[in-house]
């Protein structure tokens, strides 16, 4: 009963980020060039937001992709961008130095 209440109003189960790493999942922060010079996550893919149309192509549709910025706004846009153009497991990271400390 509970598990049908939480569909019918969208409360989603909590994202494990370490298991979506291990399942090879690629970690996309759309935030700008400066920014992600300014500290960003080892491994991670910078595609800025304004660019992430085109830089499609850097990244695996089989696999899982994990979006961050800086405060969880750029990359909430940036996972309906990828969910449109058919990536089907996609989750909002947030902010990158809070996705962080959920993945190590």
């Amino acid at each position: 009963m509970i598990g049908i209440l939480k569909k019918l109003f969208g409360a989603k189960e909590p994202v494990d980020f370490r298991e979506l790493m291990k399942n090879g999942g690629q970690i996309v922060d759309v935030r700008t060039k400066a920014e992600y010079q300014g500290g960003h996550i080892k491994g991670s893919i910078n595609i800025p937001l304004q660019n992430l149309q085109t830089g499609l192509s850097k990244l695996k549709k089989d696999k899982p992709v994990i979006t961050c910025c800086a405060s969880g706004m750029r990359s909430a846009s940036a996972k309906s961008i990828l969910k449109s153009q058919g990536f089907t497991e996609v989750h909002n990271g947030g902010p990158w130095n809070s996705l962080k400390n959920k993945i190590s």
